[in-house]
């Protein structure tokens, strides 16, 4: 029986590997339509390749799958990333986990997790054809079974219901020269949140020469994607510089004004802020009151002060990309496949994994790990169906 893959990057790998694995008897094809196979791969996690993540901070996969964490939750029961980390183990990749539980070659390099594909592709006889681009169903007649692991063009070709796709992971553009000038500042644990919505993240952020960047910022970019989108990325943006409620930052304040009243505002930074954000926050609500003592704020003053530290606010006027690595929501409509196998409702033994379904995930090897689960699920429903229509054929 034979299989064909379309598309060469991490989830089409992995799928037709343990396709392999799961039915070595099966004739295995993956086609790419660029020249070069798993590119982003290479440049993913800055180069070293953020594979997966322990989930050990995740409560509920809600918080890092803004879509599709339902579907995630039934197909982890099967490949999970416990299962992720054992498997690239196995195979002879050593991982390492960060504290921020992300999880990497210990080579700290890509084309570790890109030679171990390359390597099983060929000793399991898979074979690649690169620069070939299907774009019809029609033309992989010949094959059993179809897997489609590509972006949204494959997906509209298959004629199946689709999601349209948008940007979920991306930094914020904001038109504030004076905040620009503080590029390459960074506060350890900020929240950032779009006034009116439920939509918040919370995390280090980055000042940039461009806006704002960071994890906190692309975790609301992913949750906030289409509200972002449908308001052509122009919304009013909050951020929290302490991730800490008023009383509290009203009690830091008032203690400052007791131990130190004689000091100068500018001296004494509340929350260990960086030095130039605390500058400019002090200037931004006091202007030329910025230069005074600490017992000199008035109670207004200080009101003002806490609201700008819990409630800063800005104005996004546009989204940059993140690095080299574009994620996308939206895709195969999460409704037109079965949800244990991942086939199509409507196009017998045509499947679907990785980033074409209407599945994404926060900045933090997530992404990744979406891709393993769900082409681990559809290289085992093969290998099934495969093993069921031979037992049908026997006499």
């Amino acid at each position: 029986m034979r299989t064909a893959v379309v598309g060469g990057g991490a989830a089409g790998f992995f799928l037709a590997i343990n396709l392999k694995e799961l039915c070595p008897q099966m004739e295995v094809t993956i086609f790419e339509k660029s020249r070069k196979v798993l590119a982003k791969v290479e440049v993913s996690g800055g180069g070293r390749c953020n594979c997966t993540n322990s989930f050990a901070a995740v409560r509920d996969l809600s918080e890092v799958y803004p879509r599709g964490h339902r579907l995630m939750k039934r197909l982890f029961k099967t490949f999970d990333y416990r299962d992720a980390y054992g498997w690239f183990e196995r195979h002879g990749v050593r991982l390492v986990t960060q504290d921020d539980n992300c999880v990497f070659p210990a080579s700290q390099d890509s084309h570790t997790i890109i030679n171990l594909f390359l390597a099983e592709a060929r000793r399991h006889g898979i074979s690649i054809r690169t620069e070939s681009q299907i774009t019809s169903l029609g033309e992989l007649a010949d094959y059993d079974f179809i897997a489609i692991t590509t972006g949204g063009g494959t997906a509209a070709m298959a004629g199946v219901p689709v999601v349209e796709a948008i940007p979920s992971l991306f930094t914020f553009s904001i038109a504030d020269e004076d905040l620009q000038a503080l590029m390459g500042t960074v506060v350890d644990d900020a929240t950032a949140f779009i006034p009116g919505t439920g939509f918040r993240a919370s995390g280090p952020l980055l000042i940039t020469h461009w806006g704002m960047s960071g994890p906190a910022i692309l975790k609301l970019s992913s949750h906030a994607a289409r509200e972002l989108h449908d308001h052509h990325y122009q919304m009013p943006l909050s951020v929290n510089w302490t991730s800490r409620k008023d009383p509290e930052i009203l009690q830091q304040l008032q203690d400052i004004i007791s131990r130190h009243p004689q000091k100068q505002l500018n001296t004494i930074r509340p929350f260990d802020l960086p030095s130039r954000l605390w500058n400019y926050l002090l200037e931004k609500t006091l202007g030329e009151r910025a230069k005074n003592r600490w017992q000199n704020l008035n109670k207004k003053e200080l009101n003002r002060l806490v609201n700008t530290l819990c409630n800063d606010s800005y104005q996004i006027a546009g989204r940059a990309a993140f690095k080299d690595e574009f994620v996308t929501c939206g895709g195969i409509s999460l409704a037109a496949v079965n949800p244990t196998t991942l086939e199509s409702k409507d196009l017998p033994h045509v499947y679907f994994a990785g980033e074409v379904l209407d599945i994404d995930g926060i900045t933090g090897g997530f992404n990744f790990q979406a891709a393993w689960t769900t082409a681990y699920t559809v290289a085992q429903a093969i290998s099934h169906r495969s093993l069921s229509i031979n037992q049908d054929s026997l006499p």
